[in-house]
């Protein structure tokens, strides 16, 4: 027996077979890196399948003629490429544009606990590193939450220099009015203004809320999911408010004209933020408690505390936000905010692509404005919760 010729074939064989493996694993990692990310957006940011009402000729015009601002949206953790229309998520520019919104709030969301619970969550682990690998953020991103905002600033700069005559993004009043100036001349644009969701993002260091104010950010949402360095959060385990540090970082973001998210918050913490004078606030997404018992829905008392203090609170379109996967369930919370403290106290905060099921993705949001109109709604009343109640506080609160 010729052993030698029976051992070069036996280590071709075994070189052919390790090389076809190699390449198998190699076309399954591309096509898992490729695809991934939109599967997993669309599982987690699906669109419910009921029916859309039809627009009313005279809705359609009248949305067409609105600011429409909405002040929540996840759309930069899902790794897509929000300067082409896709099929999966909630939002993108080109439904923006076609949905008519003016400008769109685009938070970074650092970190989420797994697993993620509606209560009583604590900040000792971190689902967020799946995405990142999946999506393969820079290794600077993997363990540092300040980096990961600055990566979702990145990628929304990406998008704005991708689509250069539709999109801007808005960091100072100078920007909001050149914006506003092209909407009235009919140019079909839309803009975005960065958000963070948790100062966990500041990593307990008071100068990197000078980096992420230098990155974009003028929206900053003070906890998530869980407590952290800054305040205690709805869903957390202390119930605290500010810390010391939260209140020498709230005062600094003040001095640089950052807005103050309370969504998510304690209710200690809120109200420590409000006993803080001159001070803009909003709640970004969220419901409330006259309509939908939620352990981070704002009650009658909170509701009338952010209205005395100018603030504005942004109605969301999740299920445990307005116990409802309708139009109808959004325009209850909006028609109580409006009841209760005034219309100028209220306005859009959908949570679009939040991990959350919605009723319909950006491109319809003429579905509120036909259902305010329903809901008897004047117009005048409509413009300013579709849009002009969130532009009143930023021409107020963004800097010069």
């Amino acid at each position: 027996m010729n052993f030698a010729h029976y051992g070069r074939r036996f280590r071709r064989v075994l070189k052919l077979t390790l090389l076809a493996a190699a390449g198998l694993v190699t076309a399954m990692l591309i096509l898992v890196f490729s695809l991934g990310p939109t599967v997993v957006a669309q599982r987690f940011n699906p669109v419910s399948n009921q029916a859309l009402t039809a627009i009313a000729p005279e809705t359609k015009a009248l949305h067409q003629s609105l600011t429409v601002i909405d002040l929540h949206a996840d759309s930069l953790l899902w790794g897509r490429d929000l300067s082409q229309r896709s099929d999966s998520g909630h939002v993108d520019i080109p439904r923006l544009i076609e949905g008519n919104v003016a400008l769109q709030v685009f938070t970074s969301v650092t970190k989420v606990p797994s697993p993620l619970q509606l209560e009583n969550n604590a900040a000792d682990s971190d689902s967020i590193i799946q995405l990142a690998l999946l999506q393969r953020w820079p290794p600077a991103t993997w363990f540092n939450l300040t980096e990961r905002a600055l990566y979702h600033a990145q990628q929304l700069k990406k998008f704005a220099q991708r689509s250069p005559e539709t999109f801007k993004i808005i960091e100072s009043q100078v920007d909001l009015r050149d914006h506003l100036t092209q909407r009235r001349l009919g140019e079909p644009v839309t803009a975005g203004l960065l958000g963070i969701e948790g100062a966990q993002a500041l990593a307990g260091r008071i100068e990197n809320v000078d980096r992420l104010y230098d990155a974009g950010f003028r929206v900053m949402g003070l906890s998530h999911f869980f407590d952290n360095q800054v305040a205690g959060s709805a869903h957390g385990l202390s119930g605290d408010g500010l810390t010391p540090f939260g209140r020498e970082a709230i005062a600094h973001m003040a001095a640089l004209g950052m807005i103050i998210d309370l969504a998510h918050a304690s209710p200690q913490a809120i109200d420590d933020v409000l006993q803080i004078a001159n001070l803009p606030v909003l709640v970004s997404h969220t419901g409330v408690q006259g309509t939908c018992e939620g352990v981070r829905n704002l009650s009658d008392d909170q509701l009338q505390k952010i209205a005395d203090h100018g603030g504005v609170i942004g109605i969301g379109f999740w299920q445990t936000a307005v116990c409802g996967e309708d139009v109808g369930a959004i325009v209850r919370a909006i028609r109580y905010v409006a009841e209760h403290v005034g219309v100028e106290h209220v306005a859009l905060g959908s949570d679009f692509d939040g991990a959350v099921r919605v009723p319909f993705d950006v491109a319809q949001m003429n579905q509120i404005t036909q259902g305010l109109k329903a809901d008897g709604f004047t117009d005048s009343e409509i413009r300013q919760v579709m849009g002009l109640n969130v532009l009143g506080l930023l021409q107020a609160a963004l800097p010069n």
